[in-house]
C-alpha cells in the first residue's frame, strides 16, 4: 500500500469518527448539571418589565404619549446603564428640594 492510499483511508476514518460523534451529540438529551437544584429558570419567572416594553412596542407611536411607557423606558435605560434609582422618588415627580431663588420667580 502506498502512502497516498493510506492517507486517504486515514482521512475517511477520521471523517467517519467525526460524523459519528456529531450524530451522538445531537441525539443526546439535555441533562441538568448535577449541582443544579430544582430552581425555576429565569425565563419562566414572570417579569413585568419585558412584558410592559413589548406592550409599549405594540402601541407604536401612541406609546410616546403614555406615561407608563416613559416610566418603563426610563427603568430599562437605568438597568442597562447600571444606575441605581434613588429611594423614595419616582419618574415624573419633581424633586423635593428647590433652588433658593425658585420661589420669587414662580410668584410672577
Amino acid at each position: 500500500m502506498d502512502g497516498k492510499t493510506l492517507a486517504r483511508i486515514v482521512a475517511v476514518m477520521f471523517v467517519a469518527v467525526a460524523m459519528t460523534a456529531t450524530a451522538l451529540e445531537m441525539s443526546r438529551k439535555e441533562d441538568k448539571p448535577v449541582g443544579e437544584g430544582p430552581h425555576t429558570p429565569a425565563a419562566s419567572v414572570p417579569n413585568a418589565l419585558p412584558d410592559g416594553l413589548r406592550r409599549c412596542q405594540a402601541l407604536g407611536e401612541a406609546a410616546l404619549r403614555e406615561d407608563g411607557c416613559a416610566r418603563l423606558w426610563a427603568e430599562q435605560r437605568d438597568r442597562f446603564l447600571g444606575l441605581e434609582r434613588p429611594s423614595g422618588s419616582s419618574i415624573g415627580q419633581p424633586a423635593a428640594s428647590r433652588s433658593p431663588d425658585a420661589g420669587p420667580h414662580e410668584a410672577r
